[in-house]
């Protein structure tokens, strides 16, 4: 059982002192018991959040000391004491919640600190920026964990004090525009920050979690440049993305789970077509990489201006090209097949875990398979697989367990790479990623099937009797030529595909 500290132990601090405001200590539970130079002693009841004590340590900027008080007594206080004080005529606004966070959120140190995780983030080539609370919890002291994503990979690159996260918090959410008052409810917001003469932005979520909150900043480019050679498809693979986009009109599908680099592949896409003879429209959750040329729309659910309303409205502007950032749903798949049949050439993605299953994805979502053989051109499916480091790559003959592995895959190598690690990577082994990926393009013969309804496994069989090279068989090749290890391909694409 809790012991309280009476009341009648401390003077009254005016409220027209130092004292919080009246709305303040009825709200939140926290009365200024005693305040000096080096001190400031607080009463809290149970109803103390320990957010707010977190708040209120950076605010006071001094040693500060939480006493457990009775909430009858703290009430009984409020009414018979500190509302019987005058206050002085020239006494300050009481300071709430809101003016205690956005002191917070201004503090220089708070603005330094919040900056310095940004740009590092960026100039370190992190894809998201993690920001999470830690505690407090029985035993363990509350924190901080700052993670970057790096070549797909989380790492924990600091941990800060856990009274700095409301500073942190509010500072990022002023940042973004966001209501700093708000943490029961997710809130999403947008950051430009300014790198030399880059402009970089971050999307920003805020989600509350036991404890506090987890926040993570999406880093986007305000363009990127990287071809589809330098995405990682082969010649031939971009020779025949290439003839598939100089094609009039029709589908073009990207597939692949969330964060395999589809977005970035139907931008390099675009990239290969933007002319003046073009009207390239694309829409998109959210709009990540600006590009020339091409105009961009930014769907929101919140105001009813989904896929499927904003395609429609698209094809009124006499568009060429149509990109649309995902099919999610059976509305927008008809509307995309339907705009591809009647003359426009419409790129898009599916989450399937390989590229023949698009077609039985889309016959699911209820489009007829006539449909789907009328413009199907082709599709390709990807992963993201990390690259050795260069500077620390060495070759080794594989063990036995990899030689299983390889046998099984009827693949024969004496020799295999990995890097050591160094200070290059982080000592990692690993610099940047590229994409593993498999491609067909239609023909008459998968016409046929997709009209005859085939299963996956005919679909694949026949596809292969054409030469189309699977993911599984793209990524061995590119284990065997150095560019990653054997076990990133075994991550990346076989346990991620859910294969033994």
């Amino acid at each position: 059982m809790t012991k309280f500290t009476s009341l009648e132990n401390y003077e009254p601090i005016p409220e027209g002192g130092s004292q919080y405001p009246i709305e303040f200590i009825e709200a939140r539970g926290f009365i200024k018991l005693r305040e000096d130079e080096k001190l400031v002693e607080i009463g809290f009841t149970e109803k103390a959040e320990e957010l707010i004590k977190g708040i209120l340590r950076n605010y006071h900027k001094k040693s500060v000391v939480f006493i457990p008080i009775d909430p009858a007594e703290l009430s009984a206080y409020l009414g018979n004491k500190l509302g019987e004080i005058q206050a002085p005529e020239n006494r300050e606004e009481p300071e709430d919640d809101s003016v205690l966070l956005d002191k917070l959120a201004n503090d220089a140190p708070i603005i330094n600190l919040v900056n310095s995780i940004c740009i590092e983030g960026i100039r370190s080539g992190a894809s998201d920026i993690h920001l999470e609370s830690t505690g407090p919890r029985p035993g363990v002291p509350g924190g901080l964990r700052v993670r970057y994503r790096l070549d797909g990979i989380l790492r924990t690159v600091k941990t800060i004090e856990g009274s700095r996260f409301p500073a942190i918090s509010s500072r990022i959410k002023v940042m973004a525009n966001l209501n700093i008052l708000e943490r029961r409810q997710p809130q999403d917001g947008r950051i430009t920050v300014k790198l030399g003469n880059e402009q970089v932005d971050l999307r920003v979520s805020i989600v509350p979690v036991a404890g506090g909150e987890s926040i993570v900043l999406r880093i986007l480019g305000k363009k990127a440049s990287v071809s589809l050679t330098e995405l990682g498809f082969h010649d031939e693979q971009v020779q025949a993305l290439k003839r598939l986009l100089r094609m009039p009109h029709g589908l073009i599908l990207i597939t692949g789970p969330t964060g395999s680099g589809k977005t970035t592949t139907l931008n390099a896409m675009l990239r290969e077509i933007v002319s003046d003879s073009l009207k390239i429209v694309a829409i998109e959750d959210p709009v990540e990489f600006l590009m020339d040329g091409v105009n961009q729309i930014q769907i929101n659910e919140q105001i009813g201006l989904g896929f499927d309303i904003l395609l429609r409205r698209v094809l009124r502007q006499d568009p060429n090209v149509i990109m649309i950032g995902e099919i999610r749903d059976s509305a927008t798949a008809e509307i995309a097949l339907r705009s591809a049949l009647t003359g426009h050439l419409v790129l898009s993605t599916l989450h399937t875990n390989d590229a023949v299953s698009v077609i039985p994805r889309l016959i699911n979502m209820g489009i007829e398979p006539y449909l789907i053989a009328s413009v199907l051109r082709g599709a390709a499916a990807q992963r993201l697989v990390r690259r050795i480091c260069p500077n620390c790559k060495e070759a080794y003959t594989p063990g036995p367990e990899e030689q299983r592995f390889l046998a099984a895959a009827n693949i024969s190598a004496d020799t295999l790479y990995h890097g050591q690690g160094c200070s290059v990577c982080g000592f990692t082994g690993f610099s940047g990623r590229t994409i593993a990926a498999e491609l067909f393009t239609s023909s008459s013969g998968l016409e046929d099937l997709i009209l005859g309804r085939a299963n996956g496994a005919a679909l694949t069989g026949y596809l292969q009797k054409q030469g189309m090279k699977t993911l599984l068989e793209d990524g061995l090749g590119k284990a065997l030529g150095g560019i990653t290890t054997l076990a990133e391909v075994e991550r990346e694409i076989i346990l991620a595909s859910g294969g033994a």
